[in-house]
């Protein structure tokens, strides 16, 4: 087997020039300042130390861009991992988090050793929304507690929960911390309107960061929660310490570990696709998962959260000018140079601030208009979006992702059955265009005793038993039944049993059966499945016209 591993760094060092390691280093040197935030916002909203999520970053930013299928992709940490990271620490703690990282690593890297790149492309967008908006209400729940400066001592891990601890604690409000908050939302909101460059997230911390210490240390206001007031960051790159791994840690997180495998796999192809669109390029999708495996695989060792492609990162690469890995690489360096010699100023930043950047995140990720488009759709669709929505509000990821699939799976076989449909001719039937080689559709007359049954569409699962019912609603038993086939595009190993058993009982009845318009891969099917051998080659044949003169001779020769 042929593993399609191609990263992206090595094709475009081979060209690479003086002028285009200037614009990735910008690039690259911006995207890192930008990341910074989100980082440490990301990982104390995943339940974890503000340093792991700058670890994550940097480790897995760097091997994603390293063995990435993608010119401009960012990875890190993002808010779709938020929600589930944070159910996994609570529930098996930071070593459970680990075990379930680096197994999803492994099933991300045999995705891509197996191809499935492009299969997950096809993921239905109603669940790609409504688990996205559904992670987007749930962070912003998870905000509230440091938004308005609750007094909570452990806020609950469950949407539902977490509102009615909010409802008991509101009279704990502390409106500095508030307004900090919703200063920093403002700022960061209005931000794109006089500068494209620098993000307003960035803006809005190291200005609070000031104000608030400015008002602690001049003023002795000393409610407004800092970082610092929580955590004990230590700045210091991380050292590696693989989790233990036994069996039964495997078997109680591989659950989880899928969803994170697949949430990662959906996210990293988006972001890269849509950077495909902007900078007119095509990613390796295999060669990107097998880096997103990679990465997730070594970032726990070094005290990393799981890690995927980051859009909102990627696209401030692509506008700030860069064009390949290098960019990425930088940022990287540049996120650890930052935790090294600056990351002991990390602990002034109000954790107010921080939630008020995460409340923008939630905005950006709910998709809100395009949720309501969709509303517009088919009733399946709507069924699939809304399914999926409340399962990961109020349940959790893991359960919205698989339910949310089958359900898609299940409408789309009901659809594509739905397109496939069963004709039955008994005096004339329409010659194919192609065997006269013109448009013409002539109308040949059917021998007497001869049936013709036309299948138009995929002869799979879903279909093989409407044809089965199909066939017992028939009156009186002919001699030949003509089976057509000509717009059967595939058979699969259900539509070939009961073929097969349909032949088998004709033949009880002394029914003799004629297949016509045969393609090869139908062909193939038939001929593992033993069913040529059950008709014979002579009862196969190219077209309905080779096939009603069999019928006739068989007819004529009383051959049943």
């Amino acid at each position: 087997m042929n593993i399609s591993f191609q990263p992206k760094l090595f094709s475009t060092l081979r060209n690479y020039s003086k002028e285009q390691f200037y614009a990735d280093l910008m690039a690259g040197v911006i995207v890192g300042i930008v990341a910074l935030p989100l980082a440490i916002a990301f990982g104390i909203a995943s339940g974890v130390t503000p340093e792991k999520g700058l670890f994550t970053a940097i480790i897995a930013g760097f091997i994603i861009s390293f063995f990435g299928g993608s010119k401009v992709q960012i990875g890190g940490p993002t808010g779709a991992f938020i929600v589930i990271v944070y159910g996994i620490v609570q529930q098996f703690g930071v070593a459970g988090l680990a075990i379930a990282t680096m197994i999803a690593g492994v099933m991300l890297v045999l995705m891509g050793i197996f191809r499935l790149g492009t299969v997950i492309k096809f993921i239905p967008y109603p669940v790609v929304v409504g688990f996205t908006s559904g992670i987007a209400l749930t962070i912003f729940a998870t905000q509230i507690k440091d938004l308005f400066g609750l007094h909570i001592d452990k806020v609950p891990g469950d949407f539902i929960g977490k509102w009615i601890t909010y409802s008991h604690h509101f009279d704990s409000i502390n409106f500095w911390a508030l307004g900090v908050g919703i200063i920093s939302i403002v700022i960061i909101a209005i931000t794109p309107r006089f500068s494209k460059k620098i993000p307003g997230s960035l803006i809005a911390i190291v200005l609070m960061t000031l104000i608030v210490y400015f008002l602690k240390n001049k003023f002795g206001i000393t409610g407004i929660e800092t970082i610092g007031d929580r955590f004990t960051i230590d700045p210091s790159l991380p050292r590696p310490a693989a989790p233990k791994i036994d069996f039964a840690a495997i078997q109680t997180l591989l659950p989880t570990a899928f969803t994170i495998a697949m949430l990662g796999a959906i996210e990293s192809l988006l972001s890269a696709t849509v950077a495909d669109g902007v900078i007119g390029d095509k990613h390796h999708s295999n060669t990107e998962l097998i880096a997103q495996g990679i990465a997730n695989i070594v970032s726990p060792i070094f005290g990393g959260i799981p890690a995927t492609g980051a859009i909102a990162r990627t696209m401030t690469n692509i506008n700030n000018g860069g064009r390949t890995p290098v960019a990425g690489i930088i940022h990287a360096v540049v996120l650890a140079l930052i935790l090294l010699f600056l990351g002991g100023l990390t602990k002034h930043i109000p954790m107010s601030c921080l939630a008020g950047v995460l409340v923008i995140v939630a905005y950006n990720m709910s998709e809100w208009r395009t949720f309501k488009g969709l509303l517009k759709n088919t009733k399946s669709e709507i069924l699939v979006l809304i399914t999926t929505f409340s399962l990961t509000v109020i349940f959790d990821l893991t359960i919205a992702i698989e339910i949310g699939l089958l359900m898609a799976a299940v409408l789309f076989i009901r659809r594509i059955s739905e397109t496939s449909s069963i004709s039955i001719f008994k005096e004339k039937v329409h010659e194919a265009d192609f065997i006269e080689g013109s448009t013409d559709t002539e109308k040949l007359t059917l021998p007497k005793g001869v049936e013709v049954y036309e299948i138009e569409g995929p002869f799979f699962f879903g279909v093989a038993n409407k044809f089965e019912e199909t066939m017992k609603t028939i009156g009186d038993r002919p001699k030949v039944q003509i089976i057509r086939m000509r717009k059967v595009p595939f058979m699969d190993s259900t539509g070939a049993h009961n073929l097969q058993s349909l032949i088998k009982s004709a033949q009880k009845d002394k029914i003799h059966v004629l297949l016509s318009g045969v393609n090869e891969n139908v062909h193939a099917v038939l001929i593992k499945n033993n069913i040529e051998k059950l008709l014979g080659s002579e009862n196969i044949c190219s077209n309905i016209n080779a096939a009603l003169m069999r019928a006739d001779e068989i007819v004529k020769n009383n051959k049943i």
